[in-house]
């Protein structure tokens, strides 16, 4: 063999390692740890899986019992994105912990419910009755709201989306309203009148969420998302996530697994 046929062997060698290289590095999915509350997140999660793996993601599930440190890890990097919470809570979270997250698409709206152990309607509750509400200011005002609607209390104007317990100017019933973690209020049933649960504690506790004796309005800005961090949020692999999450065997999935408990909102 000449000297030159033997230089262009090696270089055909070497083109064909990393030919072989770069198909083999094109089939290794991207791995996304995606963060979640137990329940109806975790559940549709599973049901994207399939989907997104055929756009070349694969996605670990990470389920969390709190509101606070799913955000904690994505903005940390500890997690590409998470799935669990709604804007008015996202915006919440950045202005007080000054994290670095945005909104890369939406997912499904929880109807917020008011549920009893004791009673089979609101009208059942007596004056005097301790309610139990969620102690964040985005999941405690949206209760507050949704007692406002019902025409049960009369919040100050100008409340906006975070009502809190001092922006309550009349109290008909004299109700008496305890603040407590939102992954607790599911395990308040036996000690008070009623309380607000997210959906996804109420399915977790096995609540039927059409049980609830007072129900929000499936609208406004409480429709749930995919977090990331800013500087991912233009990475391919966050379109590719969205786009499997909001497909139509996802949708599907949701109006058959949660018959209308949980709503598809994009």
């Amino acid at each position: 063999m000449t000297k030159l046929l033997s230089r262009r062997s090696v270089a055909l060698a070497a083109l064909a390692v990393a030919a072989f290289g770069s198909a083999a590095s094109a089939q290794t999915p991207q791995v996304l740890r995606i963060g979640v509350t137990p329940g109806p997140h975790a559940q549709i999660l599973e049901a994207v899986k399939p989907i997104a793996a055929k756009k070349g993601l694969e996605i670990k599930i990470l389920e969390f019992t709190d509101y606070v440190v799913p955000n904690q890890a994505l903005h940390a990097g500890e997690l590409e994105a998470n799935s669990f919470q709604n804007q008015p809570y996202l915006d919440n979270q950045i202005k007080d912990r000054k994290f670095d997250l945005v909104s890369a698409g939406l997912t499904v709206n929880f109807p917020l419910g008011i549920y009893s152990s004791k009673y089979k309607s609101w009208a059942e509750v007596p004056d005097g009755a301790t309610i139990a509400i969620q102690n964040d200011p985005t999941n405690g005002g949206r209760s507050l709201l949704l007692l406002r609607d019902k025409g049960i209390l009369k919040l100050r104007e100008g409340t906006g989306f975070k009502p809190s317990v001092a922006d309550i100017v009349e109290n008909p019933k004299k109700l008496k309203i305890v603040e407590i973690d939102a992954a607790q209020t599911a395990r308040s049933l036996p000690d008070v009148a009623a309380a607000a649960i997210n959906t996804n504690y109420a399915v977790e506790a096995k609540i039927e969420p059409t049980s609830a004796i007072l129900r929000e309005d499936p609208k406004g800005p409480y429709v749930n998302l995919i977090a990331v961090r800013t500087v991912d949020k233009d990475k391919p692999w966050v379109k590719a996530l969205v786009e499997a999450y909001q497909s139509p065997e996802v949708k599907a999935f949701i109006a058959e697994k949660f018959k209308g408990s949980v709503l598809a909102g994009w």
